[in-house]
């Protein structure tokens, strides 16, 4: 395929930080897609939660489940623009990576317990997790991925504009990220199918655990409309088949949206090279108007009758409540850490960076691996 004059090549990608072999099968992008996959922190997503906690049900989705599904719609959306589609895998496969257990609930409780450090970001952690806590390579920390995927990667949710984390900071002195502007149109995209996963298998997740019907559903007029029209040509069809048609629908349009507006935008802003993308004041892939607000409509209707139901509001309490105890013990007493994480704070270290290290080894925990760190901390009963 012959790839858009503002895609990412392979040929003009800025390289690795540190020297590497070429290989002469795979692109820079799909080694970077492949080592990803490679991970320990790549496999650590199937044990964390999306919206329902890891040990609620293995038919929910899991972060793996969510950025295999993302990777899926960012591939169709890069190759329907005539993108990289290996660049746009690789930072889909990555946008989650430093996701700490309980999803958002954990994310919050982390964010909180470093306020005054410069608090938490999971993107952040996503660039740490990459380039140096996966150790495969003696010559140097991390994957030592392409400078496209990194930067993708970390800034997909747009520039960065102030830097506030001590990491990032170190890291971008040594290998510039360019964070005042925004990422990559294979970044971008990766970003909104993001978007169109989470709304859509939460629909299917919320209404599989019996959260709401699908008749609610029809209270959002787009769609009552799909429902109507499938109901039409399929009368009688059980609702496990009608759910499927709804998600089914709604990423197909959601998906021809993003691709007719994003075209219409690299029109209109005579765009032409990938720097140009970067230099716009706004993001070069979007949603229609219209689409925005159908997402925003979703997104009220999801929050009422999903995200903060009882049990699902109960969990996300103890979830929070579960890690923000976790930091505050270990910050209390270092000596209460594994033996591998305690060796890292020697006597006279600062606050800030014994937080760091602290903050690092439970965002990298599985629900279960938190669960588990706490009972044996706070449950009389279980041995060490």
């Amino acid at each position: 395929m012959t790839l858009a004059t503002y895609a990412s090549s392979d040929q003009n990608s800025r390289g690795r930080l540190y020297p590497d072999f070429t290989n002469i099968i795979r692109s820079p992008f799909q080694r970077d897609r492949d080592r990803l996959i490679h991970s320990s922190a790549f496999r650590r997503l199937d044990g964390k939660t999306q919206v329902f906690a890891y040990h609620e049900g293995k038919n929910f989705r899991t972060r793996l489940t969510h950025s295999i599904e993302v990777a899926q719609i960012t591939r169709t959306l890069c190759k329907n623009l005539n993108l990289n589609e290996e660049l746009g895998e690789a930072i889909a496969l990555a946008h989650d990576l430093g996701h700490p257990p309980f999803g958002h609930a954990g994310e919050r409780a982390l964010n909180i317990s470093m306020k005054k450090y410069g608090g938490f970001d999971h993107n952040i952690n996503s660039l740490k997790i990459m380039t140096k806590l996966e150790m495969h390579y003696p010559q140097f920390e991390g994957l030592n991925l392409t400078w496209e995927t990194l930067e993708g990667t970390v800034k997909h949710n747009g520039p960065i504009t102030q830097i506030n984390n001590e990491y990032l900071k170190e890291f971008n002195q040594k290998f510039d990220l360019d964070l005042k502007h925004y990422s990559s149109l294979e970044s971008q995209i990766a970003s909104f199918a993001d978007d169109i996963a989470y709304n859509n298998h939460d629909i299917d997740d919320g209404f599989r655990a019996g959260f709401f019907s699908i008749e609610e559903l029809k209270s959002l007029p787009f769609i009552a409309n799909i429902i109507n029209e499938f109901d039409t040509q399929n009368p009688s069809c059980p609702d496990n088949i009608r759910i499927y048609a709804i998600t089914r629908r709604l990423i197909a349009d959601m998906v021809f949206d993003l691709l007719n507006n994003t075209k219409s935008n690299i029109q209109k802003r005579s765009i032409q090279t990938a720097q140009d993308v970067r230099k716009q004041n706004s993001f070069t892939a979007d949603f229609s108007a219209q689409m925005h607000n159908n997402i925003i409509q979703l997104h009220h209707f999801l929050t009422e009758r999903f995200y903060t139901i009882t049990p699902i509001a109960r969990m996300d309490m103890k979830s929070q409540k579960i890690v923000e105890e976790l930091f505050n013990i270990f910050m209390n007493d270092h000596h209460l850490l594994p033996q591998p994480i305690r060796s890292q704070i020697y006597s006279n270290i600062k606050d800030r960076a014994k937080a760091e290290i602290i903050c690092t080894y439970i965002a990298n925990m599985t629900d279960m691996m938190a669960l588990n760190e706490h009972r044996k901390l706070f449950d009389a009963y279980q041995r060490f």
